[in-house]
């Protein structure tokens, strides 16, 4: 019991240096606007493609079995059959994939994940260059302002008085 705990005091001992220096030499933060947007682009296709690859692994790889278990035992939920059933629907003693089986199903959903990655690049530069374009386009032409008021209110009164263009003189008596 003695020893695990002078084991635990020592090694604490050994790090107090490495915390003291903690906060007071971190590098500056950084800013995106640092990057080229290929950059960005590729760093976006490369958090999609693999983030969609464990996705595009599963649902290939149960496809995969499905198609097995069709094949080979004609989709028979006998205990011989279920060998090649997908992943819920295993029984015991269930027959796996072989070697070149397994290489398929993963170069499979690679290409699944690699197609999803570049259809969301090829829709985000889609839209990119849209906002471009209206941005563009906003900028050459003139502006229009509109001059409807904020209250509904004010526009009531105003449509009830009419505009002849005069000032209205006072005949009351007073200034």
């Amino acid at each position: 019991m003695k020893k695990p705990l002078l084991i635990f005091f020592i090694f604490s001992l050994l790090m107090i240096p490495s915390f003291q220096g903690y906060g007071q030499n971190l590098p500056n933060v950084f800013n995106t606007s640092e990057f080229p947007q290929w950059a960005k682009d590729f760093r976006r296709f490369d958090i999609i493609m693999f983030g969609v690859f464990p996705f595009s692994l599963f649902f290939v790889t149960t496809i995969t079995n499905t198609v097995r278990w069709g094949k080979h035992a004609n989709f028979s939920f006998s205990e011989e059959g279920r060998r090649y059933a997908p992943w819920p629907l295993k029984s015991a003693g269930a027959i796996k994939m072989g070697r070149d089986e397994q290489f398929r199903t993963i170069m499979i959903a690679a290409g699944v994940s690699v197609a999803v990655a570049v259809a969301d690049i090829i829709v985000v530069n889609v839209k990119r260059k849209k906002e471009r374009r209206r941005l563009e386009s906003m900028q050459t032409s003139t502006y229009h302002i509109d001059k409807s008021p904020i209250n509904p209110e004010v526009a009531e009164e105003t449509e009830n008085t009419t505009d002849t263009g005069e000032e209205e003189i006072n005949t009351s008596g007073g200034d």
